[in-house]
């Protein structure tokens, strides 16, 4: 079994207002065939725990535009690793710190990537330094 297209659109609309916020490494695994409980993994990072509240909360405003809404939201209290859980995939928002500890990609390593056809922004100069 592999992830639905309806569920790769709306992964790649999650995965668009990650990258308006400045989210890097924006990557989605069809993690299907190896969970019964969800098909895709959607990873992306925040340089800190401010833009991991802002990318989460593009996110969810981004799904809730096309009607979507998450069964479970958890870590937001930290900001650290932020799970939204919307039941046909789950999206990862994670601080630069633990997406290298926990490295998602190398325990998913084995499952497809998906490919997002999503614009990356580059922050501008005076963003770097806030």
């Amino acid at each position: 079994m592999t992830a639905t297209e309806e569920a790769i659109r709306t992964v790649t609309v999650a995965a668009q207002a990650a990258a308006d916020k400045f989210g890097t490494s924006v990557v989605a695994f069809d993690v299907s065939e190896q969970l019964t409980i969800t098909d895709i993994f959607l990873i992306a990072t925040g340089k800190n725990e401010r833009q991991v509240s802002a990318i989460v909360d593009g996110v969810e405003e981004a799904l809730h535009k096309v009607g979507r809404k998450a069964a479970r939201r958890e870590g937001d209290r930290e900001n650290r690793w932020v799970l939204l859980d919307y039941v046909d995939f789950v999206v990862h928002v994670q601080h630069t710190e633990e997406r290298s500890l926990y490295n998602l990609e190398r325990l998913w390593k084995d499952c497809p990537q998906i490919p997002l056809d999503i614009v990356q922004h580059e922050p501008e100069a005076d963003d770097d330094a806030s």
